[in-house]
């Protein structure tokens, strides 16, 4: 992993946060015709960064990265570094194919983030010699370290974690599949100090097993509306506190994966809901995303009253 000394900063960082809270992903707020509420989205990235998470990652797969335009991106970042001033890495999404990215890369870079997730590319299965190239170019045009996101059709080999590792500013890894055989192998290819997070949808479920191949940093997409609970659970599972853990797995994360997996887009819909249910101004979803219906905001609504009741907190 070569590194300068910026990036060896925001590598000490990124692991020195991790270490203490969740990686937040804060949620990009929209007016109810749709269009971007830059007010709205600083209030809630601003409520996100007061919870101290271990780092900020606005515009990613939760952030409706996919939905945003160019000026909209520049706006959501910008305010996530202004929000963040210094106390918290900021490391906003890319993706698309390389070109693409790039793009997006240099309005991140001139906003002030600190780093980039790069999200799975566009549409189409690659070859792993692909797959490197596609970081190569996106090395090769932004000054930012670069955390790859495999995910959908992107999964590397343990010789392709080594590809891409050697790559100048490639500082980690973000695993979506859950392949811990898989990822153990990731892992002990990778050089030392090269990081990894657990980027599994509802990552807190799969904490544990994640932890026992040497990943234990996890996204958390639950402190996007009830930071109580996400740093409730990362103390208990710091702690080793297991009957603490098991009891809002089994009463609170369990029943939210199962509401979560009824529709296609709940991941990031159900989220929005939810925040809105604390009296978060994120307003609804882009299409092709839709709002969850009547009954299942019923559901959600009680299932998020017992997670803050588990934890000593209120709707």
């Amino acid at each position: 992993m070569a590194v300068n000394g910026d990036t060896e900063t925001v590598v000490r960082r990124l692991r020195d946060g991790m270490t203490g809270g969740v990686l937040s992903f804060p949620l990009t707020s929209f007016h109810d015709d749709g269009s971007l509420d830059p007010d709205g989205f600083r209030t809630h990235v601003a409520a996100r960064i007061a919870t101290a998470p271990g780092a900020v990652f606005p515009a990613c797969g939760t952030g409706e990265f996919f939905s945003l335009d160019e000026d909209e991106y520049r706006t959501v970042v910008t305010i996530a570094v202004e929000e963040a001033a210094g106390r918290v890495p900021v490391v906003a999404g890319v993706g698309y194919g390389w070109a693409q990215a790039a793009r997006f890369a240099r309005i991140a870079e001139e906003a002030g983030a600190d780093a980039l997730l790069v999200l799975p590319h566009y549409l189409v299965a690659a070859p792993q010699d692909g797959l490197v190239a596609q970081l190569e170019q996106l090395a090769a045009r932004t000054r930012l370290p670069l955390i790859a996101y495999q995910r959908g059709q992107v999964a590397f080999t343990a010789s392709s974690l080594k590809r891409i590792a050697a790559i100048p500013g490639v500082i980690g890894l973000k695993d979506g599949h859950s392949d811990l055989d898989r990822l153990q192998r990731l892992t002990l290819a990778a050089p030392e100090g090269f990081l990894f997070f657990n980027g599994a949808s509802t990552a807190e479920i799969q904490a544990r097993a994640y932890a026992t191949v040497g990943v234990p940093a996890y996204s958390s997409a639950v402190h996007a509306f009830a930071p109580e609970i996400a740093n409730a659970f990362f103390t208990a599972l710091t702690d080793g506190d297991d009957k603490a853990v098991e009891r809002l797995l089994r009463d609170f994360y369990v029943p939210l994966v199962e509401l979560r997996d009824r529709v296609p887009g709940y991941a990031v819909s159900l989220v929005k809901a939810a925040a809105r249910l604390r009296g978060q101004p994120v307003g609804p979803v882009r299409a092709p995303l839709t709002d969850p219906s009547a009954a299942d905001l019923a559901e959600l609504t009680t299932l998020l009253a017992t997670g803050l009741d588990l934890v000593g907190a209120a709707l």
